[in-house]
């Protein structure tokens, strides 16, 4: 019977942290990836750019076009940050590349629901994050130097 209680106040504590991080600001997530190692940064601004064009698409529906223009801009400087963090700690490559795809997917649904003015900063951010797949998969697949 001590056993259980001791696992389940584990499985709760564990739980609790899971729940805690998940509920971290982008503002707070923004400043933990500037300060975490190398090689944590990759997923940290891969998350942060996964957030944005979460916001973005809220934004967008809510009719705040603006903000969510923001939104645009900061997927691709985070989406920018996560690709370079991978190149140089050539950590977690693939997860960056994948996560730009949906990313990009998400976008050209978005875009699809704007009017035609509004459809152009989507697909220049849409445009950037398949540039940015293009030279991961370069890096990943690419011809290797010899030493």
């Amino acid at each position: 019977m001590r056993n259980w209680v001791v696992v389940l106040t584990i499985l709760l504590a564990v739980s609790f942290a899971a729940f805690a991080r998940k509920e971290e600001s982008i503002e707070q997530l923004i400043a933990r990836a500037e300060s975490a190692r190398l090689e944590d940064r990759p997923g940290l601004y891969t998350e942060i750019a996964q957030r944005e064009v979460e916001s973005a698409d809220q934004l967008y529906t809510a009719g705040k076009v603006d903000a969510a223009r923001t939104g645009i801009s900061d997927v691709v400087t985070y989406s920018d940050k996560a690709r370079d963090a991978a190149i140089s700690s050539g950590k977690k490559l693939k997860h960056v590349e994948i996560a730009m795809r949906k990313m990009a997917a998400k976008l050209r649904d978005i875009k699809r629901t704007l009017v035609f003015e509004e459809q152009a900063p989507v697909q220049a951010a849409v445009d950037h994050l398949e540039q940015l797949r293009t030279e991961l998969l370069a890096h990943m697949f690419g011809k290797k130097e010899d030493k």
